[in-house]
């Protein structure tokens, strides 16, 4: 009787530890799938958490929205063979001091560029670098050749439907639906390169290949209509400030939905992308006499992009929709590769120069300054 509770105890006990060695490597397997390569990045300033691409469900299952969840394992591409996530500037900007100086007013510090819609296609060469299919749908303006294989040196080779021929980088969103029916925005959309700090002057051109997004797919409600990028909402007609798509928009002609977005302005200097596309760029803080000025974690002023599209649709809104979800799962990414000339002549002749410029660095109300580009849109 004594050997048989003895056998039975150590079965007993044998069965505990597997048991407790299985959870143990469970929670272990959780906590290196979760993990960020690289270890975990900051996030930019307002930002929803970078793992925003996968939200808990109510029983703690994960679930996706929009994007389906990338795997655990890094994944190398073009500009990040190692598939850390981090690709650095070369060189890094050092030495940069955030600027509190208030600088001579000047009402407008900014200039456009007009870029068409060219294709549509479920990839993100940011988030999903050389995984065809692992995203929802994007609507692609600017360079032609964008694609889940896109890369800093390809995009420089490739084409583009912007007014500037220099400017051949590539700019997408979530592609918008009425029912089953895509809408594209039609001919050029403006997107403005503006000054995001008080001191105009210190704004100097993006990096080559720097790349970025801006809001999330899986951002709540609250925080897409408290993102610190917000502008009105969406408008359409005499209707703003709505932050899911209105139930009704006027049926005039010249009505379409609107949605206007500005990106994070201030960078790092360390970092052309971050495992999260965000933690390297940072909205301005505001300081003394509501001045803008870049944190210093983030000393490096450049232009501040906001998105202004333009959806030919309106009347009845109940089945319009983005690829990635409700309204306010819109967000938009950014990787540029303008012809540096051509992007310098802009960034000083109109932000830093404090005007209020078109697509060829010309402002209509200070024709005596003359305008960055040609006719042509090119470099003199």
């Amino acid at each position: 009787m004594a050997e048989r509770i003895s056998r039975t105890t150590l079965v007993s006990a044998l069965v505990v530890a597997t048991a407790l060695a299985l959870v143990v490597m469970g929670f272990t397997a959780i906590t290196r799938a979760g993990a960020p390569a690289g270890g975990a990045a900051p996030q930019a300033a307002g930002e929803p958490a970078a793992a925003a691409h996968v939200m808990q469900g109510t029983q703690g299952t994960q679930h996706t929205q929009g994007h389906v969840m990338a795997a655990a394992d890094p994944v190398p591409s073009g500009d990040d063979p190692d598939g850390d996530g981090y690709i650095p500037a070369n060189p890094p900007v050092t030495g940069v001091e955030p600027s509190t100086e208030i600088p001579p007013h000047r009402y407008f510090h900014e200039f456009q560029a007009n870029c068409s819609v060219n294709h549509t296609g479920s990839v993100d060469p940011i988030v999903y670098p050389g995984q065809t299919g692992k995203s929802h749908n994007h609507t692609f303006m600017g360079n032609d050749t964008t694609d889940e294989n896109s890369t800093t040196a390809s995009l420089g080779a490739g084409g583009t439907a912007c007014k500037a021929p220099g400017d051949l980088s590539a700019y997408w969103m979530p592609t918008l639906y009425k029912g089953d029916q895509e809408v594209r925005p039609v001919g050029p959309q403006t997107i403005y390169y503006k000054a995001g700090v008080t001191d105009y002057r210190t704004v100097r051109p993006f990096p080559e290949g720097l790349r970025f997004v801006v809001g999330s797919p899986t951002q709540t409600a609250e925080e897409f209509r408290n993102h610190p990028g917000m502008v009105e909402g969406y408008e359409c007609g005499e209707s703003y400030h709505n932050y899911e798509f209105p139930a009704v928009c006027p049926t005039s002609p010249d009505t379409q939905l609107n949605l206007r977005m500005q990106a994070p302005s201030c960078w790092d200097g360390k970092n052309l992308d971050t495992p999260d596309h965000k933690a390297h760029m940072a909205y301005p803080v505001v300081m003394g006499a509501n001045q803008d000025v870049c944190p210093t974690s983030h000393p490096v002023a450049l232009p501040m992009i906001e998105f202004k599209m333009a959806w030919p649709v309106n009347g009845d809104m109940s089945q319009v929709r983005l690829a990635s979800g409700t309204g306010h799962s819109f967000h938009y990414d950014f990787f540029n590769a303008w012809d540096d000339a051509t992007l310098d002549a802009m960034v000083d002749h109109c932000i830093v120069g404090g005007l209020q410029c078109d697509a060829r660095g010309y402002d209509q109300n200070n024709p005596g300054e003359g305008a960055a580009l040609d006719e042509n849109y090119e470099l003199p």
